[in-house]
């Protein structure tokens, strides 16, 4: 096994300054495991002797062999003799990286790109241990929170009038993500018949809850420039719904971002049909590339319903997410949620409100990971996929690829015989078609991006020369 070597100099700068209150082995012990839950010490990472160390920190070298110690005894390295101590991830990680889409566990070699869902931020571990500091003083209630911590909600109100929204905690309602939120929302106001206009492609479980709960879904046909006002407008007026989901912020899976005079023009077209705006934000945080955000679609449309989530922007493992809405239908949500659910776990809650205080901070590593991943695939599909198009998205996890021809299923199941999971075009559709599209998330490794697409571009070769039919997939799409 060759490992890689943190030098003492190296480590020195990655621990900082340690923790007071403790003893300094535990110190250390405690800062080297922060260092591997935040991804800034790699699996198979060989330490420096506990001599270099011990000079590098000015620490006695019994106080780093104790920490070294430790350090091995929770699991987060092994020592063996003449290979020092190197760094392992406790825990068993299978299925970490998603796979739910698959029919099977997703095993070595397999690349699997159903889902457009990014591992977590750094400081996520640190935030989990701040929250536990806090849960003390949370024993002492009943832990049910239909409206959400009060802490919370008020640095959620926060955020949104640092975006241009002014808005008071009242407004907010904490639920267990965004897909929990659309469906308190289509429990309080669809009614079994009734017309929801969404964008077509649009989020496939969106598209579910929605006809889950007896709506009649409109679609509006996204063209390679996003929404069209005109075509939107006439729908509004023919089919007069009772709500209209939207996603302008990189949406899911076109990436297009809905500009200023367009959330303008839609929302006054809202108004004069009093269709009631649903406004999807889970990827409002996600842009990559150097311009200014529109402000939130409430500054247009202020009776907006307005629902976001940490799971993109920080960690899928959080179950938090929430609704910003005008004061008078706060109390009816409430009423169609406690019908649902109770309340988000209120660990989740305080690490969240933990993260929003630095949030500027804890985005930067996602944005600059999504960043490379996007780079990186648009390069490799450009490279070896030219017949392949797409627009490059300013923000968001996923590309919107066209082919030249509707193979898209065919390429699907054709890529899953070459180790490559994938997901179909068409199950992104309203009402049918997208067969010449495949979306392409770029949240997980860009190192396996090359081969990834290589593999892609055999089962596109495979598809066009017709080697077999396709079956229509509704194995289950998370993210």
């Amino acid at each position: 096994m060759a490992w890689t070597r943190v030098s003492a100099e190296r480590l020195v700068e990655l621990l900082g300054s340690l923790p007071d209150g403790m003893p300094a082995y535990a110190a250390l012990a405690s800062r080297l495991r922060r260092l591997v839950a935040e991804g800034r010490l790699a699996a198979d990472t060989r330490l420096p002797s506990e001599r270099e160390l011990a000079v590098g920190l000015r620490l006695s070298r019994t106080t780093v062999t104790r920490a070294y110690g430790e350090f091995v005894g929770t699991g987060h390295a092994i020592a063996r003799q003449g290979s020092g101590t190197v760094v392992r991830v406790p825990g068993d990680g299978r299925g970490a990286l998603g796979g739910v889409f698959a029919p099977r566990d997703v095993g070595d070699g397999v690349i699997d790109l159903t889902c457009a869902a990014p591992a977590a931020v750094p400081a996520v571990h640190h935030a989990f241990q701040r929250a536990f500091e806090q849960l003390p003083a949370q024993l002492r209630g009943s832990g049910y929170y239909p409206e959400g911590l009060p802490e919370l909600r008020e640095k959620i109100a926060a955020q949104y009038a640092t975006r241009g929204v002014p808005t008071d905690p009242a407004q907010v309602i904490v639920t267990t993500g965004a897909q929990s939120s659309l469906a308190i929302v289509t429990r309080l106001l669809v009614r079994p018949g009734a017309r929801v206009l969404t964008e077509s492609p649009s989020y496939p479980n969106a598209i579910e809850t929605i006809r889950g709960g007896g709506g009649r879904l409109v679609g509006h046909a996204m063209g390679d420039d996003g929404w069209h006002v005109p075509t939107l407008a006439t729908t509004l007026v023919r089919a007069r719904p009772v709500l209209g989901l939207l996603t302008p912020d990189f949406q899911n899976p076109t990436g297009a971002l809905m500009d200023a005079s367009t959330r303008a023009a839609v929302a006054g077209a809202f108004d004069r049909t009093e269709t009631v705006s649903l406004i999807d934000e889970s990827s409002a945080e996600l842009l990559l590339d150097d311009l200014a955000m529109p402000a939130p679609f409430a500054a247009f449309h202020r009776g907006a319903i307005t629902v976001g989530s940490a799971s993109k922007a920080l960690w899928g493992g959080f179950r938090v997410g929430w609704m910003r809405a005008p004061h008078s239908v706060i109390p009816r949500l409430v009423r169609a949620r406690v019908t649902l659910d109770l309340g988000s776990s209120v660990m989740d809650q305080l690490a969240v409100s933990y993260l929003l205080d630095d949030l500027e901070n804890a985005l930067e590593d996602r944005r600059s990971s999504l960043r490379r991943g996007r780079d990186t695939m648009a390069r490799e599909l450009r490279r070896q996929l030219p017949a392949w198009s797409f627009r490059m998205p300013a923000g968001g996890l996923s590309l919107w690829c066209r082919l030249p021809e509707p193979v898209g299923p065919a390429v699907v199941e054709a890529a899953e015989r070459h180790g490559v999971l994938g997901v179909p075009g068409g199950r992104f559709s309203v009402d049918g078609g997208h067969e010449s599209r495949l979306r392409l998330p770029f949240t997980g490794d860009p190192a396996t991006f090359r081969e990834a697409v290589a593999r892609l571009a055999r089962a596109y070769a495979d598809a066009l020369a017709g080697s077999g039919p396709t079956t229509r997939d509704r194995r289950p799409l998370i993210a």
